[in-house]
């Protein structure tokens, strides 16, 4: 190499290098949207701070009322919500006289001991009809009980110098036979849940009530704190899964698998005119779904857990339904910044067949149609794989490591491995 060529290469990189920089120092430097809210509308930190984790709150209490299914033998993520409920509901004994009221009221309720008890008469209802599992713990089990006999068996046929020609039809058999079981047991359990939910409901009417009421005060606790910060209140937007509560302006809904999304706003008092919206924040006041935004999926998301690979090329994972951690998926998204892969997905997943595919809720094989490089506030690089419209309807989303040996953040780990 000539020493010209050695200083333009040279250039070119540290050119290229700087650009990066440049462009990791304009991401960071970019506001959040609470920043922004803060700023233009002249309010405290904490105040947009507390909202998110009432809104938190809310949105876990009134999803776990509605499908108390969904967590049944699930006690790590059970947990982990219950921990997060327990330490902002803490916060609320600092607040003011409203706050300690609130505090009061979820203690008083026993919202903690309701939802076990709810959980408890949710199993013991899943026992009594032959469900003993998670749909995703199941789908473990099934995956290594045909794997390991199915390489032990071809192991052996080796060893007996056997042609290839005679394997055929049994490694047929083997690929076959895991696309079955995972259809039989995905559509066992949702067929499990949907003849369930009215029993359930009968059932425990009384404990649901409960978690609702409390549900619905937190909102009003909310609206009110919003009404007095004078926060024009189309920019704060959430999701909820029924539509038993006061004071809410419905913006969309959409159905989802056995449940149905609904987007809301709060609505203001009876002959109240609405805040004005500064100018700096018309962005926010946008409708929901008039534009589907394709790189931020909101629904059907399936983690490739156990993942084996290196280099951003997996050699082996299992699929894991992530239905209950929707939002907080949705969360890590929209925090995140997409490019193209500069990979195929058949290069990507090489292996990708009927013994080691992405499933659809319905037991489908999900014909992957776009790979994103997702960057998660510059610290963590992930796959996302976006599948086509299966035949039932729905679209799933799956993610996936770059690399086995890539730290996940802590606060991202529950998505990752739970």
């Amino acid at each position: 190499m000539t020493e010209s060529k050695k200083n333009i290469d040279e250039n070119d990189k540290t050119s290229e290098e700087q650009g990066q920089k440049a462009k990791r120092s304009r991401r960071k430097s970019e506001k959040t949207r609470g920043q922004t809210l803060q700023e233009a509308l002249g309010i405290d930190a904490q105040e947009i701070q507390d909202v998110e984790e009432k809104l938190f709150i809310a949105r876990f209490i009134d999803y776990f009322s509605e499908d108390p299914l969904d967590f049944i033998y699930k006690d790590k993520n059970t947990e982990q919500y219950l921990k997060k409920v327990n330490e902002k509901v803490a916060q609320l004994d600092k607040g003011n006289e409203e706050d300690k009221l609130l505090k009061m009221s979820f203690d008083d309720k026993h919202i903690i001991e309701t939802i076990y008890n709810l959980k408890g008469k949710a199993e013991a209802l899943a026992q009594s009809k032959g469900i003993k599992g998670s749909a995703d713990k199941r789908l473990r089990w099934l995956s290594l009980a045909i794997t390991i006999p199915m390489l032990a068996l071809v192991f052996v046929l080796s060893l007996l110098s056997i042609d290839i020609i005679f394997l055929f039809p049994i490694l047929c058999v083997f690929c076959i036979v895991p696309q079955f079981l995972r259809s039989y047991v995905l559509k066992k359990w949702f067929t499990f849940k949907e003849e369930s939910k009215d029993e359930i409901y009968a059932q425990n009417r009384e404990d649901i009530m409960v978690l609702k009421s409390f549900v619905g005060e937190l909102l009003n606790n909310i609206r009110a704190k919003l009404l007095q910060s004078k926060v024009p209140l189309k920019l704060i937007k959430f999701v909820l899964h029924s539509r038993d509560y006061e004071n809410l302006k419905l913006l969309n809904q959409r159905p989802t698998k056995g449940l149905t999304q609904y987007f809301y706003s709060f609505e203001y008092p009876e002959g109240m005119e609405p805040f004005s919206i500064p100018e700096s924040l018309k962005q926010y006041d946008t409708p929901i779904f008039e534009k589907k935004e394709k790189d931020k999926p909101e629904k059907n998301f399936v983690i490739l857990t156990e993942m084996k690979g290196k280099d951003g090329i997996i050699e082996s994972f299992v699929p894991s339904l992530r239905e209950h951690l929707a939002e907080k998926i949705n969360q890590m998204l929209n925090e995140s910044e997409f490019s193209k892969s500069p990979k195929e997905f058949k290069d990507i997943i090489p292996n990708y067949s009927e013994n080691m595919a992405i499933f659809c809720v319905c037991g489908e094989i999900v014909e992957v149609s776009d790979v994103q490089v997702s960057n998660w506030k510059d610290k963590f690089e992930f796959y996302l794989f976006e599948g086509k419209e299966c035949k039932c309807g729905e679209t799933i989303y799956a993610l996936s490591l770059m690399d086995d040996s890539t730290d996940v953040p802590e606060e991202l780990k529950d998505i990752f491995f739970s």
